[in-house]
């Protein structure tokens, strides 16, 4: 289990920034950004501000993210973004690691240019 990238999960679920997080615990982003790429452990009280901060309960960190179903709990997606990342999996398997990683950076790149 990963924390970090569980928090970094939920944060993006909540579409919410570093930045916010900073704002409704006092922890420095740069802080959350060690978190969440695994440089760093948290604190459980830390991790009690983080989920508060995210107004989920503390406990979903830990649950492993499967629902009473037993399946993954998974954003709720716009139509849209399932054609998207629908075309994204069919493509991905004809990719190398190093590929996979170029695209990333690029959508990374375009969905920061779009908020501008």
């Amino acid at each position: 289990m990963n924390i970090g990238e569980t928090i970094r999960n939920f944060r993006l679920q909540k579409s919410m920034s570093q930045g916010d997080i900073e704002k409704r615990t006092g922890l420095l982003r740069c802080y959350l950004s060690r978190v969440e790429n695994g440089h760093t452990i948290p604190s459980l009280d830390t991790l009690a501000k983080i989920a508060t901060a995210m107004e989920i309960p503390l406990a979903q960190f830990f649950s492993g993210g499967s629902g009473e179903n037993g399946h993954k709990n998974a954003p709720q997606l716009a139509e849209d973004e399932v054609r998207f990342l629908t075309q994204i999996r069919r493509y991905s398997p004809n990719l190398n690691d190093s590929d996979r990683k170029l695209v990333i950076a690029m959508v990374k790149k375009m969905a920061a240019g779009a908020g501008k």
